[in-house]
């Protein structure tokens, strides 16, 4: 049994110590926003934060989490994730989709961290998110619009 916090609940899994923490959200915990891209950590479709870092998931093994935080684009709820997802509709960025809640988790990691981040910031901590749609630069717009309605 592998115990850990997940989206605010404590919880206990019985997968495999080395099942991918991916696999575990969306098969056992039935969350499917998560989203599988590569199965290497390149893509970045599969992005969590585990004690609010940008992880991904894909090649987490779940005995790695054991009594960690781990916070999916479902439970992300803080007042960074409404001013991404605010930005991410004003700014258009969403083109089909796949990429985007890992993209939002790697945003809302950022400006956890640096709340005015410049565009260097930005695409360094975007950096591994792939978006095949390109829409790279309304993600670093949005990013600023969401920084800038943090900011008041």
């Amino acid at each position: 049994m592998t115990k850990f916090e997940f989206n605010g609940k404590e919880i206990s899994v019985k997968s495999a110590p080395d099942t991918p923490l991916l696999w575990v959200i969306r098969e056992e915990l039935a969350m499917t926003g998560t989203k599988f891209g590569c199965g290497m950590a390149q893509c970045g479709a599969c992005t969590i934060h585990m004690d609010g870092e940008a992880m991904r998931s894909c090649v987490l093994p779940i005995a790695a989490v054991a009594g960690k935080k781990i916070t999916t684009i479902e439970g992300v709820s803080q007042k960074a994730a409404t001013a991404v997802v605010d930005a991410w509709r004003a700014e258009n960025v969403v083109q089909c989709g796949y990429c985007q809640s890992g993209q939002i988790m790697s945003a809302v990691a950022l400006l956890q961290k640096n709340p005015t981040p410049d565009d260097a910031a930005i695409d360094e901590a975007m950096n591994g998110n792939i978006c095949r749609c390109a829409t790279y630069q309304r993600i670093r717009s949005a990013i600023h619009t969401a920084a800038k309605t943090l900011k008041g």
